[in-house]
């Protein structure tokens, strides 16, 4: 692991330097100005690619949950029960986090555009025999495969943008809203990129339910999945057409082969990997469970995001119950309470999320512009102290029927919490594993997608036994318990680091 620098310094330096090691081979890297170098991209380009991808990882996630409001329709017309019909979900989920597993180091061996339009092609494919699904084995099953190729999005999406924005301009990027040719103004709001993309592993489980309980109440459970096989076929074709390569190695090894046949000799890029195809996949595929397994702070931060996301489908599953028999809401009407927890959403994003680069540039300068995945960490207090609130709140004025609009604002503190841990901890990852990000948050994903799948299974039971106050109450208590992880990490991250280091 290595500490990011406050002006982003890394291992690119060079355009091409023709100094010879031992094996003769010249040695071929971008320069500080090089073009090429996707981190000198110009923004229109940068933000096109940033927006292909966040869709990406918009439509996976809103495809997780959109059929939530048809599990009953479902279940009539496949002769089964809701609580089976429940388990396309649990697949889709589990796998959403498997993928990234898989689909993340492959992305460090051939390349992230290759794997983006694969990966996404085969997701908006599958939509068409899942609307077809004669009953509910099939429809599960094919749930469960789209799920691992719906993945891409959010497995590589955070290398991507590292790829993109040097560590001081992540969080906090000027996005262009119109752009055309030097001689045309460019429009731009400032807001940070990486909060935006980062939206959409829960923004996608937040707005699924609303569009999807139109569709089921106008036209059919079926209608959902050509809805989503439609916009997911057309950002597919954008993809084609305009998402470009931007892992340097891959664009490095194109460069490589255009001087060996134009130039001839032997060159080699920086830090070239030399061990075979096959050994270099096999590393590849167990650096995530590496990384996962060895580093204790990413493991702590996985664990805190599994019960968030665990948290999150338990009561997305539940809004039904909760809002429907309780307070009497319709179809349309439940599926308007989840814009509660998307204004938190949208709050972080636009007001605190920006402040991430600020402070990891203050932080930086104080220590000697010396810069640290640590101060990063800051604002991740305020979901640790908003999300137990947020939650308790939401339990016992459920459970004493208390009116809707009390339990409902409580979503929005519990939205804004979520998304201040998921951004602050992302960040981290990739400041501290920079050419490896796209595993180190594959690593991080892993846990959250599976336990966001495995436990609204049991979430009814427990909330049948003991009641919504109690029942929500069981995931407050687990997040207040790793509520002080972000004050520990940031006084002892970095000697944590150095004792846990890892040789990727």
């Amino acid at each position: 692991m290595s500490d990011g620098t406050a002006n982003g310094a890394h291992e690119r330096t060079g355009l091409l330097s023709y100094t010879e090691d031992d094996d003769s081979r010249k040695v071929i890297d971008f320069s500080d100005w090089d073009d090429e170098d996707p981190r000198n991209w110009p923004r229109a380009r940068k933000f096109t690619n940033v927006a292909i991808i966040a869709l990406m990882a918009v439509l996976s996630p809103l495809a997780s949950s959109m059929f939530t409001p048809g599990i009953a329709q479902i279940s009539a017309d496949l002769n089964t029960t809701d609580n089976v019909v429940v388990g396309a979900t649990t697949g889709f989920v589990v796998f959403l986090g498997i993928g990234p597993l898989i689909l993340a180091p492959l992305s460090e061996t051939f390349g992230r555009r290759k794997l983006y339009l694969i990966c996404f092609s085969i997701f908006a494919i599958l939509q068409i025999p899942t609307a077809l699904s004669p009953n509910v084995e099939t429809l599960i099953a094919l749930r469960s495969i789209s799920g691992f190729f719906g993945s891409v999005g959010i497995a590589n999406g955070g290398g991507t943008i590292s790829d993109m924005f040097h560590p001081s301009q992540r969080a906090y990027a000027k996005i262009p809203i119109l752009f055309e040719e030097p001689w045309v103004k460019i429009l731009t709001i400032s807001s940070g990129i990486f909060g935006w993309y980062l939206l959409g592993p829960l923004l996608g489980p937040t707005i699924g339910p609303l569009l999807g309980g139109i569709i089921v109440q106008h036209l059919s459970w079926r209608w959902v999945f050509w809805f989503l096989t439609i916009i997911c076929m057309v950002n597919t074709a954008l993809g084609f057409l305009f998402l470009q390569e931007t892992y340097a190695p891959t664009i490095l090894e194109r460069r490589k082969q255009k001087y060996e046949e134009t130039e001839g000799g032997k060159f080699r890029i920086v830090n070239q990997d030399d061990r075979p195809f096959w050994t270099k996949l096999a590393s590849s595929m167990q650096r995530p469970l590496r990384i996962l397994f060895t580093q204790p702070i990413v493991l702590t931060m996985a664990i805190w995001q599994a019960i968030l996301f665990g948290t999150t489908y338990s009561l997305y599953t539940n809004f039904e119950a909760i809002y429907g028999d309780g307070y009497g809401f319709s179809t349309t009407q439940v599926g308007l309470v989840y814009l509660g927890p998307g204004l938190g959403f949208f709050i972080c994003v636009w007001f605190i999320v920006p402040k991430i680069d600020t402070i990891y540039n203050l932080l930086s300068k104080k220590n000697g512009d010396e810069g640290k995945p640590e101060y990063r960490l800051p604002l991740a207090n305020i979901g640790a102290v908003l999300i137990p609130i947020s939650l308790f709140w939401f339990a016992w004025t459920v459970q004493y029927k208390v009116h809707w609009t009390v339990p409902t604002l409580s979503t929005v503190f519990f939205g804004l919490g979520q998304i201040t841990i998921l951004n602050t901890a992302q960040n981290y990852y990739i400041d501290s594993f920079q050419k490896y990000a796209a595993s180190a948050i594959a690593a991080g994903a892993v846990f959250r997608s599976i336990m966001g799948g495995i436990i609204p299974i049991f979430a009814p039971a427990i909330f049948d036994s003991v009641g919504y106050g109690w029942g929500v109450s069981v995931f407050a208590f687990l997040s207040l318990a790793l509520s002080p992880a972000p004050l520990l990490f940031y006084r002892y991250g970095a000697r944590i680091r150095d004792k846990f280091a890892i040789d990727l």
